[in-house]
């Protein structure tokens, strides 16, 4: 009785039942998270949800880049730049739950945890875990990291292999939130040590209540949060992956907060009086990339002419009506310092026949094509983007065949190499080109040779963060984009804007330059 009186009052007044309950903030997110174990994944879906639980030593300033402290509240590095010392911030609590019963505050204990995890896949609790963790991994930061050190337990000591300029901005990202050193050990003793990815505990100002899969993951605010107390007490992740019933919802009411809109979309939502729009020119990439295990694909000549037989202009009048968007040329955007003013993109049908020829596929080739199964702002159709490209390689005899997947599922088989060609996207949260660089085309991520590997690339990758000068940071990376260009790993495709709408009662909401969603401190008015 209680449930259809407290229904019946939300419909009266406007309200979905979710938004009614204890005056419950509402985000319409665009796809499930892949677990809540930040360091696991790789994704900014998941990001999204764990960087309202968990936080790093540093962080990025709310709307930009710049690193500011968290857990910790200063640092030194050395004159050699190889150790940085963190001074940690004292009082600070993890999360109490249903679960979890914390005996002792944050400490260097915790942070040599979390760190060592990162390293060394040979700690009890990494083999009870049995896989890698994808962020440490991928960035890069775990194979730069030659040990750290308890100096006292509010101090803890880093060394590093060699000089990374990037190193902070690692500790800022989405992955390397803190976790608690107590909770692992009483996970492991439980034998439950796979439990840290359904049941997280952090120290930031929401905490973990429950996920319906595929459905919502419910927080409450941390009554023992170290910053402000957060206005907002109950935040609600409703997983809404069509962005046509996100609208829908937005309008009703039934979410305050929608995740980024299709440019298609903004006419309907700029004359709606209850509504807002915010944006930010993003630091972001969409592209194709290609599966070099494959004999094809393998052949440069072959890669190079699967892309200049795409007619860019033609897809970006498709996808890109209003021109929120702009062909991507090099690896990264033209807002990020050291872009390659000299690189291009070409359009010659004629040329590809011959390159493909060349390759020894003068008839072409069967070929597979993933299409984007959610919408991003860099590509928000990924089906169409894919119906366009099939046109356009079957003129050069390529004969595409377009497959997809549900998200989850999609990133597992790219994983595996299952792919020829799949559509994937770069968002940084830095701005530093090592951000997009390293991440997706080293050598650390090649995955076995299925990904992008050149050891000129890596050298100057690695060149490049050892120096701390950007001018001379710049002429490696100018160097590395031209490789890129030659070797044709992916197929650049578009760097966009990204539109966030939101209800107008939403207050404290900033727009961040990579598009993630932070809510400390967002409350509705």
């Amino acid at each position: 009785m209680k449930l259809h009186l407290l229904a019946l009052l939300a419909l009266m007044s406007g309200l979905s039942p979710l938004a009614q309950a204890g005056r419950a903030l509402v985000f319409c997110a665009e796809t499930a998270p892949e677990g809540f174990d930040p360091a696991l994944w790789d994704s900014a879906s998941t990001y999204n949800v764990t960087r309202q639980i968990f936080q790093g030593l540093v962080a990025f300033k709310r709307g930009g880049a710049d690193i500011i402290p968290a857990l910790a509240s200063k640092w030194e590095l050395s004159p050699d730049g190889l150790t940085y010392t963190f001074h940690l911030r004292k009082g600070v609590r993890f999360q109490t739950t249903d679960y979890f019963k914390p005996k002792s505050g944050f400490s260097a204990d915790d942070v040599m945890f979390t760190v060592q995890r990162w390293t060394d896949p040979a700690l009890p609790f990494n083999l009870a875990f049995k896989t890698q963790l994808l962020g440490p991994a991928n960035s890069g930061l775990a194979s730069s990291i030659q040990r750290i050190e308890k100096v006292d337990p509010y101090t803890v000591r880093i060394v590093l292999k060699q000089r990374n300029a990037a190193f902070l901005s690692f500790l800022a990202m989405g992955f390397a939130g803190m976790q608690s050193a107590e909770y692992a050990n009483q996970l492991l003793q439980q034998h439950r040590a796979a439990d840290i990815n359904r049941f997280p505990v952090g120290t930031g100002p929401y905490q973990f209540k429950s996920y319906a899969k595929d459905s919502a993951v419910r927080f409450a605010a941390n009554p023992s949060y170290w910053g402000h107390p957060q206005q907002t007490g109950s935040l609600i992740f409703a997983i809404v992956t069509d962005p046509q019933v996100r609208i829908q919802k937005l309008k009703n009411n039934e979410c305050q907060i929608a995740a980024a809109v299709r440019e298609d979309d903004l006419d309907g939502l700029q004359s709606d009086p209850a509504i807002k729009l915010v944006s930010t020119g993003a630091m972001n990439i969409s592209y194709l990339a290609f599966n070099l295990q494959r004999p094809q694909l393998a052949k440069r000549e072959v890669r190079e002419a699967l892309d200049i037989a795409i007619d860019r202009n033609a897809l970006f009048k498709a996808l890109f009506p209003k021109g929120g968007a702009i062909q991507a040329i090099n690896p990264y955007p033209p807002s990020v310092w050291s872009w390659n003013p000299r690189t291009r993109n070409e359009y010659n049908p004629a040329r590809a026949r011959q390159l493909l020829a060349r390759a020894g596929y003068p008839d072409g080739f069967t070929i597979n094509l993933w299409a984007l199964p959610v919408q991003r702002p860099t590509n928000p159709n990924g089906k169409l983007m894919a119906q366009m490209i099939q046109q356009d390689w079957a003129r050069i005899g390529v004969k595409t065949t377009i497959q997809s997947y549900e998200w989850g599922e999609y990133l597992r088989r790219a994983a595996q190499g299952e792919h020829d060609v799949y559509m994937s996207g770069v968002t940084s949260d830095s701005g530093d080109p090592d951000d997009f660089l390293s991440t997706s085309l080293s050598c650390a991520v090649s995955k076995g040779g299925q990904r992008f590997c050149n050891a000129e690339f890596d050298q100057l990758l690695e060149k490049a963060r050892q120096v701390a000068d950007r001018k001379q940071r710049t002429v490696y990376y100018l160097k590395a984009q031209e490789i890129f260009k030659r070797e044709r790993p992916w197929i650049t495709m578009a760097h966009s804007r990204i539109y966030i709408p939101l209800r107008k009662e939403v207050e404290g909401f900033v727009m961040n330059p990579n598009g993630s969603f932070g809510f400390e401190d967002v409350r509705l008015r």
